[in-house]
Formats: structure tokens, C-alpha cells, sequence
């Protein structure tokens, strides 16, 4: 237990938690039996708990999705994936540090694994661009997926990245070429693809490596065509109102749930995955093993299939006053009346 919360709304649960900390520390000390006492308060912070994730707002959820202690893909190939085998390269320019990739085993599957890299030191952050790749990421990112393809092997994204890297470098090397073309390609690799966000989904950044058969994400994660920032910024040159955007983008597991872009929320421990690795990694383990037994027992066309038809169902629009889902209106019903 920490007595400094990662966030302000956090602070609740923390004081209780440090309360809880003294009590048994003064009982084991001074041989005194406090356990009617630490009980009370445990009921307490499990309530308490309960309030606060219960009723947090989109822009804390992507706070939560920011949280330095938050496990990162690194995190999650240490406690999921054995005899993990990382890969290197795109053959074309460099080795992007923002993208890892790697064969290894998940229980009884054999994966590639492709996702963001973050960093955790100071050092780590910059050389990987805190997440955001280059092209040469998203180039290797689809040289090993064609890989895991040759040898039928189940390919898992984990995505967590503010967005692909900007600069003027990137650009110059082909940035949005790069991500189209992971997004033609991965649409009809012929391989189960599961697709994960852990943390940041930002705009193209982290649909080059979205597509797939599974897009779910974890319970304080986000999934944005851009950061709240950006948004206040564009739309109301003032970065102040990030929190306001966040509401207005439905960027929150709920709301893409709702939406049919996320297939499903994974829930985290309580407290958030920022408090408790192992147990957010047991529940992605868990989501990864009955999805991926799925997928892999149906035959390739049919899996291709329900790719296609998967991203042809997504989202909502207005058409009158009734609102349909998953599909666009027809040409003709498009056309203004009295139109040919």
C-alpha cells in the first residue's frame, strides 16, 4: 500500500488504506488485538472503492489510462508470455524501440506478440518516443505478423500509445503510408488477430496494429481519434477544457462498448491495474485463452469472414429520427427526394 495516490480522486481510498497500515502496525507492536476496529475500516475501503471507480468521469479514466505505475506491454509479456523471443527490424530503415515484437507461448497457444513500448525510465521513455512509433514500427510490425502468418501462428496486440510519433522524420518516411497499410493488410492476414488496448489508444498510432478479429479493452483504458488535449485545443483553442472533450469524444470503455467499436471490457482488479500487475495480467490471460480457442478452432474463411463483417458493423449514425446500427444507409435512401 502507497500513502502518495497517482491521482487526486484517488486520495479517499489512500487514507484509508494508510489508517489501516497504522492500525496493524500499533496492534502487532503493542500486543493488542485491533481486528474489530481493522475490520471496520476494511468495509470501509472496500465501499469507498467502490464509490469512487463507480463514478469516475471519462477524463479520469484517462488519467488512469496515463498512470505512471500502470502496467505497460512490457509488464504483461513478463506475466503472460514464456520462452518470449523478441524480433527485430524492418528491413527497410531501423529498429523502432516504440514497437515490440516477439514470438512466445500463452498456456497452450504459441503468438506472435506485437505492441507499444513506452519505457520506464527517463531513458527508456525517450528512446522509445514514450509510445510513439515511427514508420519503421509499423513496417516491422506487419514484416513479423506476415511471419506469424506463414507459420499459422495467432497474432495479440496490445496497444497503448498517445498516437504515432509526429515529427518531421516520420512524415518524411512515409507515416500515414505506413498505417494504411497495416490497416489493409492485418484486415486480411490469414491468421486469427486479437487486438487489446491496455492504456492509450491514440488516433492512427494505435490503429496500426488494430485491426482484427477481437478489439477489447481494459476497464480504465481510452480509444480516441485524438487526445482530449488536442480536441479543446482545435475546437475551443483552449486546452483547458481536455476534461469537457473527454466527455464528448465517447472515448471511454463503456461508450465504445455501446457503440460496437470495443467487443468487449476487461475488468481490472479493484483499485485499477495500476495497483495490482499480476492481477490485471490474470484477467487479460483468462480474456486471451477463451478468445483465442475461439478463433483458432474456425476455419480461415470463415474467420476472414467474420473479420470483414465485424468492421462493417461498426458504429452508430442518425438517419431521420431513427437511429440505425452497423450499417450505412443505401444510395437511393442517401438521395434527396424527387432525385435520380
Amino acid at each position: 500500500m502507497g500513502n502518495n495516490p497517482s491521482q487526486e480522486f484517488e486520495q479517499p481510498i489512500y487514507e484509508l488504506e494508510r489508517k489501516i497500515a497504522e492500525l496493524e502496525a500499533f496492534s502487532a507492536r503493542n500486543k493488542v488485538d485491533l481486528s474489530t476496529e481493522i475490520s471496520i475500516f476494511r468495509a470501509r475501503l472496500e465501499t469507498v472503492r467502490k464509490s469512487v471507480f463507480a463514478g469516475l468521469t471519462a477524463w479520469q479514466r484517462v488519467q488512469l489510462a496515463r498512470d505512471k505505475n500502470r502496467p505497460l506491454s512490457t509488464d504483461y509479456i513478463h506475466h503472460l508470455f514464456s520462452d518470449f523471443v523478441e524480433l527485430h527490424g524492418d528491413r527497410a530503415f531501423a529498429d523502432d524501440a516504440a514497437i515490440v515484437t516477439g514470438f512466445g507461448r500463452i498456456n497452450g497457444h504459441k503468438v506472435l506478440l506485437v505492441g507499444h513500448r513506452k519505457g520506464k525510465t527517463t531513458r527508456e521513455r525517450s528512446a522509445c518516443n514514450f509510445g510513439s512509433a515511427h514508420p519503421e514500427g509499423y513496417r516491422k510490425a506487419l514484416l513479423k505478423m506476415r511471419l506469424a502468418e506463414k507459420f499459422r501462428l495467432p497474432i495479440v496486440c496490445l496497444i497503448d500509445t498517445p498516437g504515432a510519433y509526429p515529427g518531421i522524420g516520420a512524415e518524411e518516411r512515409g507515416q500515414s503510408s505506413a498505417i494504411a497499410v497495416n490497416l489493409l493488410e492485418m484486415s486480411r492476414l490469414q491468421t486469427p488477430i486479437v487486438c487489446i488496448v491496455i492504456g492509450e489508444g491514440g488516433s492512427g498510432g494505435a490503429l496500426g496494429i488494430g485491426v482484427g478479429d477481437r478489439l477489447s479493452i481494459m476497464e480504465n483504458a481510452y480509444f480516441s481519434v485524438i487526445s482530449p488535449e488536442g480536441c479543446a485545443a482545435i475546437l475551443w483553442k483552449d486546452g483547458a477544457k481536455a476534461s469537457f472533450a473527454a466527455e464528448v469524444l465517447k472515448l471511454t470503455p463503456r461508450d465504445l462498448h455501446a457503440l460496437g467499436i470495443m467487443d468487449e471490457i476487461i475488468p481490472e482488479p479493484p483499485g485499477g491495474a495500476h495497483r495490482d500487475h499480476a492481477g490485471a495480467a490474470a484477467n487479460l490471460r483468462s480474456f486471451l485463452m477463451r478468445t483465442l480457442d475461439e478463433l483458432c478452432a474456425l476455419p480461415m474463411e470463415a474467420l476472414l469472414q467474420r473479420r470483414y463483417e465485424r468492421h462493417r458493423r461498426i458504429g452508430k449514425f442518425l438517419e431521420g429520427e431513427q437511429t440505425r446500427v452497423g450499417s450505412a444507409p443505401s444510395p437511393a435512401a442517401a438521395r434527396p427526394a424527387g432525385t435520380a
